[in-house]
């Protein structure tokens, strides 16, 4: 437990810093001020933190989930065609529907996700030996390059929808309020209950198929359930922000090297960096360019490159 609470301290100031700081600093007695702009301000900001850290959270959740399930440690969440299915569901929403409010947004993103997450295990499970980890990176490789292409396509063609695409597509959790929290709390809920309720189950398929079914395991089954919790979480942090990148890479690695290779540790401490992740690159993507922002999914980028690099150069990958 004691491996927990300086993670949680640091999410606790970073979700403190986001709420005060920003092109204007804002104290917390501002709140209770009436009518004053700095109440406005963290009125405002109190969605977007929250946000953050939800979005954030699962991210780093269900990157150590897919990483567990696959048995590879570059998995993240566009392993599955998450990202590319939300991308090109939102295009088609916005080009052949005419949609334009950010709660049918998060309804469609979630919906492309969740397809094409289905059909990359579909394509998966074809052939002998069902869905593999091997098979599930090819079909989610192949399957995200070809509905990338599709994307383009449409956005070429299609200078509006390209407008109004862009910003979703570089990431941000600004510019939500509590109604789309609220909206995308009970998946996300969802799907960290069922990843966190399986944390032995990921020991288990570690250490191979064939062993795990030999220990009594339904592999398939695990698989399924697993997959879904995957769907919920990250197909659902994505409808909501965008594709954020490696927050799903980093932060499953930097868990481990902080407790260790064992799930049922590994995960609860993802999601903790996961959710520090977000909000202190939101926070500092307010800042480090005024008056402009820089939105929150160059932020992670900028944040997680030189993280990464330090775990590959310093041995702290784990072997999955």
């Amino acid at each position: 437990m004691k491996q927990y609470v300086a993670p949680l301290a640091v999410l606790a100031l970073a979700a403190v810093a986001s709420i005060l700081v920003g092109s204007r600093m804002v104290a917390p007695s501002a709140l209770w001020d009436h009518g004053s702009a700095g109440q406005a301000i963290l009125e405002t900001r109190l969605p977007r933190t929250a946000l953050g850290v939800l979005v954030g959270g699962a991210l780093g959740l269900a990157g150590a989930c897919l990483q567990g399930l696959t048995r590879n440690p570059l998995a993240d969440t566009g392993l599955l065609g998450i990202s590319s299915g939300a991308s090109l569901a939102m295009v088609i929403a916005v080009s052949a529907f005419g949609v334009s409010s950010l709660e049918a947004y998060v309804g469609w993103a979630f919906a492309g996700a969740a397809v094409a997450a289905v059909v990359v295990h579909g394509l998966a499970s074809a052939g002998r030996g069902g869905a593999t980890p091997g098979k599930l990176v090819l079909a989610g490789a192949a399957l995200s390059a070809g509905v990338a292409s599709w994307t383009s396509g449409v956005l070429l063609t299609d200078q509006q929808t390209f407008d109004v695409f862009r910003g979703w597509q570089v990431g941000t959790i600004g510019g939500r309020d509590w109604h789309v929290v609220l909206t995308g709390l009970p998946m996300l809920l969802l799907g960290a209950a069922l990843v966190l309720a399986r944390g032995r189950t990921l020991d288990v398929l570690a250490l191979g198929d064939d062993l795990a079914r030999g220990l009594g395991r339904r592999t398939a089954v695990d698989r399924a359930v697993l997959g879904l919790a995957v769907i919920l979480l990250a197909g659902t942090a994505t409808a909501l922000a965008g594709p954020i990148a490696f927050v799903g890479l980093v932060a499953p690695h930097a868990a481990r090297a902080t407790v260790g290779g064992s799930y049922p540790r590994v995960l609860p401490l993802a999601m903790v960096y996961g959710a520090v992740l977000v909000v202190l690159a939101d926070t500092i993507g307010r800042v480090v360019l005024p008056p402009t922002e820089v939105q929150v999914g160059i932020m992670t980028a900028v944040l997680g490159v030189p993280v990464f690099a330090w775990f590959l150069r310093r041995g702290r990958m784990v072997r999955l």
